[in-house]
């Protein structure tokens, strides 16, 4: 196949456009950061994405969860939680939020409580745009 395209040249059609991706991850490593987050839930919506790093599903969803998020939704700070390297602070996020352990999972916060939360594929069935 390396052949005929340097012949005939690549077709524009085998090209993929990559959609810009909006989501600007804030990295989640302390209980410091936590207790900021609970802070500053009380005047803005704030987000959780807990994701294992070897699971095949937090992978496509959290691909998934990038292109669905929308330039308007810029506002909206993520926060995301690499569960495996940080296993303690995954653990306060449930007791702090009441919200059982799941992973992928988001967490939505506004003033100090979990207004949404879901995991896996059901992820996607937030709107954001209605909780921020």
């Amino acid at each position: 196949m390396g052949l005929f395209k340097k012949i005939f040249g690549a077709s524009d059609t085998s090209k993929k456009e990559e959609k810009k991706i909006y989501v600007q991850w804030i990295p989640l490593k302390t209980m410091e950061q936590l207790e900021a987050i609970s802070t500053l839930s009380k005047t803005e919506t704030v987000a959780i994405f807990k994701h294992s790093t070897r699971c095949g599903i937090s992978r496509s969803v959290v691909k998934m969860f990038e292109q669905s998020f929308t330039e308007d939704m810029l506002g909206l700070k993520v926060f995301y939680l690499d569960l495996l390297n940080y296993r303690d602070l995954s653990n306060e996020v449930g007791y702090k939020f009441q919200v059982m352990h799941q992973s992928p999972q988001l967490l939505v916060i506004k003033n100090e409580t979990a207004v949404a939360h879901a995991s896996h594929y059901d992820i996607m069935a937030i709107n954001l745009k209605e909780l921020i």
